[in-house]
């Protein structure tokens, strides 16, 4: 609505009832620090609070972004609203009536202020109406099965106002309508009745269940839940969009919890009422419910308001329903968990169970444990693609490889991806370790584009150092390097005279196979050496590639990157016909790659040194780093003559 100018009394009795630090909390966790309150800053990102809230001034300041004002400013700047909005909001809020400077106008604006308050007192009635009817014989099936099947006692029942809307077609609309006189249209607006498709009147949209009244943050009813205690379908309904209630908007039980969720630091979110209900009367309230729906950004918002640490344990049945409610619940929020700006984790209870009936069997404590050890999410995703699968099967081990490096793609933060990288290659190498590194290499080399998406601006110092020699590992190196040690080894397998001196020149040179696939094999060949040491005295050793064929049987899936390097074909042969030279240029190749190690590692030590503060050691690292830079520059020389005339 178009929002007429307010009067000045209307905006100063706003700044006067709107109490900063209630306002700023709808916001911010705050914590008391002598006559102050602090937090986290809303308006950059910060680890530690330098955000203060004067409660005796009535303003806020951010000692790191400067950014301050009164309570009115802070809803502004936060929700990016303008003034007369805001002040309408709080003016709502604090029950400031509201005066405009153009008198036409105001009636036009009270008429849409007063809808919601006119929304907010029939829902209130509606409240006390159902609550009253449960206390009756006709609700006393509804009572019995609250104290019986939910075992709730009666504070509990009381403070969740649960009620009972009886069976009868208009009971509530003659109640609030002719009894108490509200306008139809007002119910209508609510979401408790629907006009008749013929013969005209209303009949109430909630009958024969029993009611679970939906509130704001503010503790206000907003909408109600209805579960039937029959075979009706649906078993829960709930009410319509309203001026006042969207249900992707809204988590139930929040104005319950939102005190414990800041208290704890912590907010669980579970599927049903009965399930957030349970357990606030085991003690456990930092618990809201979903109502059903995927988790929107508006609620986990809502939510992570809270809690600073903005952690969230989404907690469902661990059966194939609730595994899916919970890839249903995660909804827009995977993006937040991908990029670490939300601690989501996932609870899964066992036997299928929900929080409610877990908690007729366990204590409170128990529950308490669970949530304490619940994986983040990434760890579930991953024990969900895992799950039932046998990864000694290719077929198995190829379609979890792929669903791995999907959700490996999907991580921002490089520091998280390599944790996740590491973790996923221990998986898939079921226990061995000797091919965690092989199995890393072919999971970022499936998400390169990913992972080098990012490039980090440099300093002019670092500018300085890296346009001296560009040593990069373009893919075009890595190829060369790829084509070297395949040949080095295929050299080796195929022609027994050449292999004392390679081995002789690795080990004087102290030399490893770069590459995974390639190391794997050459970790094979000294482990058939050092178990026969006659065998490597002896120049010709006929029966290694066959042996080396029978030792990878057990490594099926390795086989594939390098089952080629057991057979010479025409390209081959010409390839290793001037074996001395080629050797030499295989060599050259992997001796720049371990310099080229040493040089960036030296360099970044460097870069990263304060010369003023350690003088030595700066001086150190640069005559390191400019040692190896002339050795590479010697080596590339070598190695350019080498692949351009013999590989």
């Amino acid at each position: 609505m178009q929002i007429p100018r307010l009067h000045p009394d209307t905006i100063e009795e706003v700044k006067l009832r709107a109490d900063i630090v209630d306002v700023v909390s709808e916001y911010v966790v705050l914590r008391k620090r002598g006559k102050d309150f602090i937090g986290l800053c809303p308006f950059h990102d910060e680890k530690s609070p330098s955000f203060t809230v004067s409660q005796t001034k009535q303003m806020y300041y951010c000692f790191g972004c400067q950014a301050g004002g009164n309570a009115i400013k802070f809803v502004m700047e936060l929700g990016k609203r303008s003034f007369a909005d805001v002040v309408l909001d709080l003016a709502r809020r604090y029950q400031v009536p509201v005066q405009t400077l153009e008198p036409e106008q105001r009636q036009e604006l009270q008429r849409q202020l007063s809808l919601r308050e006119q929304l907010y007192e029939v829902l209130a009635s509606s409240a006390q109406f159902y609550q009253h009817a449960l206390r009756q014989s006709q609700g006393q099936k509804a009572l019995e099965y609250l104290q019986s099947n939910r075992q709730l006692k009666e504070e509990t029942i009381q403070q969740f106002g649960l009620g009972f809307a009886p069976a009868g077609w208009e009971t509530l609309y003659r109640y609030l309508v002719q009894d108490k006189h509200y306008p139809a249209q007002i119910l209508e607006k609510a979401g408790l009745i629907k006009p008749r498709k013929e013969g005209g009147g209303y009949y109430d949209v909630f009958r024969d269940r029993l009611m679970i009244p939906i509130r704001d943050v503010q503790g206000r009813v907003i909408a109600f839940g209805g579960r039937t205690l029959t075979d009706e379908q649906p078993k829960y309904l709930n009410s319509p969009e309203t001026e006042l209630f969207s249900k992707g908007k809204t988590l139930f039980a929040l104005d319950q919890a939102k005190g414990g969720i800041s208290q704890l630091d912590q907010a669980v979110v579970v599927e049903g009422y009965f399930d957030a209900i349970a357990l606030h009367a085991a003690g456990i309230n930092n618990a809201v419910a979903s109502l059903g729906t995927a988790l929107s950004l508006e609620q986990v918002r809502l939510i992570l308001r809270y809690t600073e640490s903005k952690q969230l344990v989404l907690n469902f049945d661990a059966d194939k329903a609730g595994t899916n409610a919970a890839e249903r619940a995660i909804g827009e929020i995977a993006e937040l968990a991908y990029k670490g700006e939300v601690q989501l984790k996932i609870l899964n209870l066992a036997d299928g169970k929900d929080a409610d009936e877990y908690l007729h069997s366990h204590t409170p404590e128990d529950y308490g444990e669970l949530l304490k050890n619940a994986p983040l999410w990434l760890d579930w995703q991953i024990q969900q693609i895992i799950q039932d699968r046998d990864l000694k099967q290719a077929t198995d081990f190829q379609q979890v490889t792929q669903q791995l490096v999907k959700l490996l793609k999907n991580i921002a933060n490089s520091d998280t991806r390599n944790y996740y990288v590491s973790y996923c290659a221990e998986i898939l190498s079921l226990g061995d370790t000797r091919l965690i590194p092989l199995r890393v290499e072919n999971l970022l080399t499936q998400i390169a584009p990913v992972a080098a998406a990012y490039t980090k601006p440099v300093s002019a110092k670092k500018a300085w150092g890296n346009s001296q020699v560009s040593h990069s590992p373009l893919p075009t190196e890595r190829s060369l390097l790829e084509h070297a040690e395949a040949l080095l080894l295929r050299i080796y397998l195929h022609c027994p005279e050449q292999r004392q001196a390679i081995i002789a020149e690795l080990e004087e040179r102290d030399l490893q196979f770069s590459l995974s696939h390639h190391r794997f094999l050459w970790q094979q060949i000294l482990e058939i050496l050092s178990g026969d040491e006659e065998t490597r005295n002896v120049a010709s050793q006929p029966d290694l590639i066959s042996r080396l064929q029978d030792h990878f049987l057990e490594f099926s899936s390795e086989m594939g990157l390098i089952s080629h390097l057991f057979h010479v074909n025409e390209k081959n042969q010409k390839e290793i016909l001037r074996t001395p030279q080629v050797v030499q240029a295989a060599i050259a190749c992997m001796d720049l790659v371990m310099l080229e190690k040493r040089y960036r590692h030296f360099l970044e030590l460097w870069q990263q040194t304060d010369p003023e503060a350690e003088p030595e050691r700066y001086q150190s690292y640069y005559q390191a780093f400019y040692t190896e830079k002339i050795k590479l520059q010697k080596i590339d020389r070598q190695r350019l003559f080498s692949i351009t005339d013999l590989i």
